[in-house]
């Protein structure tokens, strides 16, 4: 099967890139689990934090979101000396900030889903790139909706994170143009 050009032959990404990149979300857990794994993936390859993926689900409470905003700081320590996760201070402890953000962003709009695909008018965009240079990295959904994020308290929400969280939750398909998946959903 042809795929998009940036999957290697790992099983773990083509699992994900098969069954996962790209397909709609509106689940909030599920919403809120790909926003901390994409912000754990700064300066990362994706591959990395995959492989890491079932750690950070059993660390953070499977990302149940009141469980993660209720975080103390002494689990949060705990789990910087786990070596099944990124252990990066920053990005440990915005795991906590970004649930306390989601849990307000949630009373505001009901859902993350709601607050999220609003941004896209509940529709993902599609875009065919025909080449590994033609993938974008922002856009101006992904700049706007950064900056919404970041005065809302979340971090770890630059541009690129946020159009790589839109990818992953199905918000951009950019599944490329002679990728079988791009015209199988």
């Amino acid at each position: 099967m042809k795929r998009c050009p940036w999957v290697t032959d790992d099983p773990i990404y083509i699992e994900y890139h098969d069954h996962q990149w790209g397909v709609p979300v509106h689940d909030d857990r599920m919403l809120f689990e790909m926003l901390i794994l994409e912000g754990a993936q700064a300066g990362l390859s994706w591959l990395t934090v995959l492989k890491k993926r079932d750690n950070y689900r059993r660390i953070f409470h499977n990302f149940e979101i009141d469980r993660v905003a209720a975080m103390t700081d002494t689990e949060l320590e705990e789990a910087l000396l786990d070596p099944g996760i990124i252990r990066n201070r920053l990005k440990v402890t915005s795991a906590r900030r970004n649930a306390l953000a989601a849990q307000k962003v949630i009373a505001e709009f009901g859902s993350l889903d709601t607050y999220f695909w609003q941004w896209v008018d509940g529709q993902p965009i599609v875009n065919r790139p025909k080449s590994l240079e033609e993938y974008a990295a922002t856009s101006e959904i992904s700049d706007a909706l950064s900056k919404d994020l970041k005065k809302r308290g979340f971090n770890f929400v630059g541009s690129t994170i946020i159009y790589a969280f839109m990818q992953a939750i199905g918000m951009m398909d950019d599944h490329s143009a002679d990728c079988a998946l791009a015209h199988s959903r």
